[in-house]
């Protein structure tokens, strides 16, 4: 198992894995990225925790039987797991809460599994050789079907006593208008910043002005086409985001921020929310530089590989 590893991104629509090549590569220096050597995609069962560890059993096998070696196994899962019982907490994917995932898909790949959050996978592939390699702070953002963000420090995951460093997604929003709506969320309560900076949360603000589903990316290419309310609201998530990330840099101050996930595909956010933070930073000047990912959005299963 030295020279392959394979990385799984569970996420909330798609389970991804990947696997690396790490032969005569130094990977505790991470100084080269690692050779991509497979990679395939599917759709993740809605709800269904066992068909979940089912999926990501056979995903692995799969892939060994085509590369004729085994790995070892990292999986990025949209969640924590409890110091307290070892299970799984804080997952938009409300199937995992309460589950021993770790367990449970040792047993079905009869290996030890290394489990970590999906926004901190994201953030230490960007830190080490993507958009932030060279940084001193990096903050990963995840702006998909849920809100995460990971931390990592001169490459070094900041997890966090807790595990939840960088989960700002359930703060709430910061500075919020009366104009705007406070969404009940999954956790418990209204307003995080899940509710507005989501993929999710962006679908759900366009149901709640005009009565019909679309997803983000229909969304946003009605904003293209000069739809009147999809462009007021890419408007509006353009200052949510400028906000919430505000408020972030006046707590760690990164010398970058990465974003991660659907909305990061939106290419205008690098400008505008830039041009917005001044704003509600506490400082006479912002230097935090605000990226795209290197790695798109196949960041994560690159850093799950690395656990």
């Amino acid at each position: 198992m030295n020279g392959l590893r394979f990385g799984i991104d569970l996420g909330g629509t798609k389970i991804e894995i990947i696997a690396l090549s790490t032969q005569d590569e130094c990977l505790s220096e991470r100084s080269v990225p690692n050779k991509v050597v497979y990679q395939k995609r599917i759709e993740t069962p809605k709800g269904e925790y066992l068909e979940i560890v089912q999926a990501i059993k056979q995903l692995v096998l799969e892939a060994e039987v085509e590369l004729g070696q085994k790995g070892s196994v990292g999986v990025g899962i949209p969640g924590a797991i409890s110091s307290k019982t070892g299970r799984i907490k804080n997952a938009n994917s409300t199937c995992l809460i309460g589950q021993d995932l770790q367990r449970d898909l040792q047993r079905a790949l009869n290996r030890p599994i290394k489990l970590a959050n999906d926004a901190n996978c994201f953030a230490l592939s960007e830190a080490v050789d993507g958009a932030g390699k060279g940084a001193k702070v990096v903050f990963g953002v995840i702006i998909g079907t849920g809100c995460g963000g990971g931390v990592v420090v001169q490459h070094q995951v900041l997890n966090g006593v807790n595990a939840i460093g960088g989960e700002w997604g359930h703060n709430p929003l910061p500075w919020a208008d009366e104009k705007d709506v406070l969404l009940p969320c999954y956790c418990g309560l209204k307003g995080c910043n899940e509710t507005f900076l989501s993929g999710s949360g962006f679908e759900a603000h366009y149901r709640y002005r005009t009565g019909m589903d679309k997803t983000a990316k229909e969304i946003v290419a009605l904003c293209q086409q000069g739809d009147t309310v999809a462009m007021q609201l890419l408007e509006d998530y353009t200052v949510w985001l400028a906000k919430g990330l505000a408020s972030v840099i006046n707590v760690m101050d990164p010398d970058v921020i990465v974003l991660g996930g659907g909305m990061s595909n939106v290419n205008s956010l690098y400008k505008d929310v830039p041009s917005m933070w001044q704003k509600w930073v506490f400082s006479d000047q912002v230097d935090t530089l605000l990226l795209p990912p290197k790695f798109g959005d196949s960041s994560g299963v690159r850093g799950a590989a690395w656990l």
